[in-house]
């Protein structure tokens, strides 16, 4: 049976044990490296998250009592984080706090059920500086420090541009009243401009005049959009102009190495592999692969992503659709005469993922005769909303033509891809739509026509922060359109000081939830806060730590307000805690609240007697019926 049971995890986790590449800059507050898995959950399981150039290799490791970080490596601590529920849901990502350039690296994230050890899943975290570097020659008209954000700003915005080295000095100023540069240094009077319409295009960047070696340093485009404060470092260095005797001695040095220099040029451009980057929802990308050499008869032409899966075979001056994965049946197409010298890059429909495609050629010998490696990065865009916003829309527009019978269907990236919302024969239909995200959803009026099929999702939290494909598709099943964007809905953090009579943990979804749906609270130590079952509270389950300290709302199912009020908070109740709706053992929906409760503030009165500053609270504990 124990066999079984490791065959089975094998199985499931096989298909989840995929490299996935995640980007971040080290300004940002954290990082999510998502593990995902949805096999069976061994006895005594422990989730552990390694890097193996690393000693002790240890991440971080999460078992049934709680996390066991004895082992981690010092570097990590007090920076990691699993979801409280993680050994119930089956998500195993970690959260990796205020990321560094040293953990730029390769992790693993695994599940040991017994003595075996199945890997679900390598991830490549690559952590950026997001500091841009400007040269320009002093004696130039001007210079441009780039300053980006996403277009059609807020009027109320203010951004500065300010320079902190040798001292503190203001730049530019503006806000939506136009240039502001009462407090603007000497230095840089009249030398200084922002663009037109900056507010529509998102393009604060900075045009200075007549740069010379004292302009030199550091500068910070600080833009205040709302209670955001967003910041981007541009590190500017004026050369002096290049000598003419360097010149003449260049243009000496470049006659004596011109062929060499033809040469690795030529190696460089036939022989190494290629980088190439789209934006998600582009029709076609082209995947290069190019050869000098003149192949002979029987060559076989082999496409494989970084997964091995064959994405195009080429064999008998015909492709051979039949060795083709599923996955890219009907999207790739190679040009012909393919054996000449020359040509064989492979033109693939409808690039949704990040991968490592490889172009390998063999003789029918079957020994490889060239093989190159291609890096097509997919830019997926990213919509980010705060905590309890009432809805938040998932942008996907087109100019194209597209058929009236065409059928729209949105999927995110969970396990097994769950259908998030489906539009055919000009209306909805939800039947199949997951039970997640039902009442939840909806989509424009004639969209076909419009050509605006963006999805507007209700009552987003943490949950809900994945990547979301919506495809067109054809009365055939042809691919018309498809792209992808990114959710990322910031953590709910609740603050609140020690000495208050409560604090309430916000939960709020639609309403009329299944009268049998159980909804139950945890915190990070997987201890249960609060229970409610089949239409009550359910006390004898709950963790003495909370007896008589919570309470949630009547009705609470048919008003979808899952808030919990937690009683006389203290210091030892900080930490995370987590909502999750269960039906008939299926998640249906989940949030988490980070609390933090400070310290009572100690104030000495006039007798010098140290006393603490606390709000009047009614000592009386909740009784057990007055609890919902």
């Amino acid at each position: 049976m124990k066999t079984l049971v490791v065959l089975l995890l094998l199985l499931n986790g096989s298909q989840q044990a995929l490299a996935v590449v995640v980007e971040v800059n080290k300004e940002e507050r954290s990082v999510l490296l998502p593990c995902q898995y949805s096999g069976i959950i061994p006895v005594d399981p422990k989730v552990m998250w390694t890097r193996n150039d690393l000693d002790p290799k240890t991440v971080h490791l999460q078992q049934e009592g709680g996390d066991d970080l004895r082992g981690q490596n010092q570097r990590y601590s007090n920076r990691t984080s699993l979801r409280p529920d993680a050994l119930d849901s089956g998500d195993f990502s970690l959260t990796l706090r205020k990321p560094q350039l040293t953990d730029s690296g390769s992790y693993t994230c695994s599940i040991r059920p017994t003595r075996e050890e199945l890997r679900l899943g390598d991830i490549q975290l690559q952590v950026k500086d997001q500091q841009v570097e400007v040269k320009v020659e002093e004696g130039s008209d001007s210079v441009i420090l780039p300053c980006q954000i996403k277009p059609d700003l807020p009027e109320d915005i203010r951004v500065e541009w300010t320079r902190s080295e040798p001292e503190p000095m203001m730049v530019h100023g503006y806000t939506n009243k136009g240039d502001q540069l009462d407090t603007q240094d000497g230095l840089y009077r009249d030398r200084t401009k922002v663009n037109e319409d900056l507010l529509r295009t998102g393009d604060l960047s900075l045009t200075l005049r007549l740069p010379t070696e004292r302009d030199t340093g550091g500068y910070i485009c600080t833009i205040h959009r709302d209670k955001d404060i967003l910041r981007q470092k541009v590190l500017l260095q004026v050369k002096e102009p290049f000598p003419s005797w360097a010149i003449a001695l260049l243009v000496l040095l470049v006659l004596l190495v011109v062929s060499g220099g033809l040469l690795f040029h030529f190696w460089q451009y036939f022989m190494s592999g290629y980088k190439v980057e789209v934006e998600s929802g582009v029709e076609s990308v082209q995947l290069p692969c190019k050869t000098i050499v003149h192949l002979p008869k029987g060559t076989k032409v082999e496409w494989k992503d970084r997964d091995s899966r064959k994405v195009h075979v080429y064999q008998s001056s015909s492709d051979q659709p039949e060795e083709q994965h599923d996955f890219y049946r009907g999207r790739t197409k190679m040009e012909r005469n393919l054996l000449k010298p020359g040509d064989l890059s492979l033109t693939l429909k409808h690039p949704t993922d990040t991968h490592t495609y490889t172009c390998t050629t063999y003789n029918k010998r079957g020994d490889i005769l060239m093989e190159k490696q291609v890096q097509l990065t997919v830019r997926v865009p990213q919509v980010e909303v705060e905590d309890g916003v009432e809805s938040v829309q998932l942008p996907f527009t087109t100019t194209l033509h597209l058929p009236q019978d065409a059928k729209v269907e949105c999927v995110d990236d969970y396990i097994y891809n769950r259908k998030v919302h489906m539009y055919q024969s000009g209306s909805d239909q939800l039947e199949e739509q997951h039970q997640v995200y039902r009442h939840r959803t909806k989509m424009n009026e004639d969209l076909l026509k419009t050509g605006d099929l963006s999805l507007t999702l209700r009552l987003p939290t943490d949950t809900d922060n994945k990547t979301y494909t919506c495809t067109v598709y054809s009365r055939e099943g042809n691919i018309l359109l498809r792209k992808q964007v990114k959710l990322r809905v910031r953590d709910c953090q609740v603050e609140v000081e020690e000495g208050a009579e409560s604090v309430q943990l916000p939960f709020r979804t639609t309403g009329n939830l299944p009268g049998d749906a159980e909804v139950e609270w945890k915190n990070s130590d997987h201890k249960k806060v609060h229970v409610y079952q089949s239409g009550s509270d359910q006390p004898e389950e709950q963790h003495q730590d909370y007896r008589d300290r919570t309470k949630m709302n009547e009705d609470l199912l048919k008003a979808g307000d899952l808030s919990l009020t937690l009683r006389l908070p203290t210091e030892r109740d900080s930490g995370t805690y987590w909502c999750r709706v269960m039906r008939r053992n299926i998640w249906t929906r989940g949030k988490t609240v980070q609390l933090k409760v400070k310290g009572r503030a100690q104030v000495q009165d006039q007798t010098g007697i140290i006393r603490n500053r606390s709000s009047s609270i009614d000592p009386t504990p909740l009784m057990a019926d007055q609890s919902v």
